[in-house]
C-alpha cells in the first residue's frame, strides 16, 4: 500500500452533551480515492473540519505525512498540502474561470499583491491555471463568466481553485450536491481521473457513486468509525446495511 498522506489517532470532539467524534483513528494512503458515508448528523462534516484546523479537537492527534498538524492553523495546513471544498459554492461569479484560478495560481507563488507587473510576466501563471482547467474539461468555458456556467461545472471550478494550491490531500464534502444526477457521475468521473499524487476523501450520498468511484469506504456513525473496507466488503456488511444502506442494497 501507498504511503500514508493523512491520519488521525483518537480523534475526540464534543459540544456540550454532544459527541460528535470519538477515538476516530483512519488513514488516507496516497493517491487513493476514499468515500465517507453515514447516515445525517453522523459527524462527517465534523471530521473534515476537524482535519482541516477549522474546528480544534478535544484530544487526540491529526498528522499529514508525518508533521503532527494538530495545532495549525488552517491557511498553514493548505500551504502544506490539504485543502478542501465546501458543501456551498463560494465562487466569484464575474469572475472567468480562468481569471479566478489564476488568481489562486498567483496567491500561491505569492505574486498577488504585485499586480502592478505587466500581465506578460503571469504568463507561467495563466498557462497552470489553463492546465488545471483542462484537466477538469473546463477548458471550453474558461472565458466565460463564472455565473453563466452550469452548476456540475461551478463545482467543478471549485476543485480547480484547490489543485492551485498543488495539494497533497483534496478533502471534498459533497462534491455533487446540487448537481443534477445525470451530471454526478460526469464530475466524479473527473474527480477520478485526478493526478494519483493526489489523495481523495470524499464525502457522498449517492450510493451508486460512491461504490463506482472508490477504492475504500468509511463508514461513520454517532461520531464513531463504524467499519472501513472495500466497496464489495461494505456492500455486504450487515450492520452497514442495516443502519445506512438499507437491506435492499446490493452494492
Amino acid at each position: 500500500m501507498s504511503a500514508t498522506v493523512l491520519s488521525t489517532r483518537g480523534l475526540d470532539k464534543s459540544f456540550g452533551s454532544l459527541i460528535v467524534a470519538k477515538d476516530i483513528a483512519l488513514n488516507l494512503p496516497q493517491g487513493e480515492r476514499y468515500a465517507l458515508i453515514g447516515p445525517n448528523g453522523a459527524g462527517k462534516t465534523t471530521l473534515i473540519n476537524l482535519m482541516t484546523g477549522m474546528l480544534q479537537p478535544d484530544g487526540g492527534r491529526i498528522f499529514l505525512g508525518d508533521e503532527d498538524i494538530t495545532a495549525l492553523k488552517p491557511e498553514d495546513r493548505v500551504k502544506r498540502g490539504l485543502v478542501r471544498t465546501f458543501q456551498i459554492n463560494a465562487l466569484f461569479p464575474r469572475l472567468t474561470p480562468l481569471e479566478a484560478v489564476m488568481l489562486a495560481v498567483c496567491e500561491r507563488r505569492q505574486d498577488a499583491g504585485t499586480w502592478w507587473r505587466r500581465l506578460p510576466a503571469y504568463r507561467d501563471a495563466i498557462e497552470e491555471a489553463h492546465t488545471i482547467l483542462e484537466s477538469l474539461k473546463l477548458g471550453a468555458v474558461c472565458h466565460r463568466p463564472t455565473h453563466e456556467l452550469a452548476y456540475g461545472q461551478q463545482r467543478l471550478l471549485e476543485i480547480a481553485l484547490a489543485l492551485a494550491t498543488k495539494p497533497k490531500v483534496l478533502l471534498l464534502d459533497e462534491p455533487a450536491a446540487g448537481v443534477p444526477k445525470e451530471e454526478s457521475a460526469e464530475l466524479f468521473s473527473v474527480i477520478s481521473d485526478l493526478s494519483k499524487d493526489i489523495a481523495i476523501l470524499f464525502i457522498e450520498h449517492d450510493m451508486n457513486v460512491v461504490f463506482r468511484f472508490a477504492s475504500r469506504i468509511i463508514v461513520m456513525v454517532s461520531g464513531q468509525i463504524l467499519v472501513e473496507g472495500s466497496p464489495k466488503e461494505i456492500s455486504a456488511h450487515p450492520r452497514v446495511r442495516e443502519v445506512y444502506l438499507g437491506r435492499s442494497h446490493h452494492g
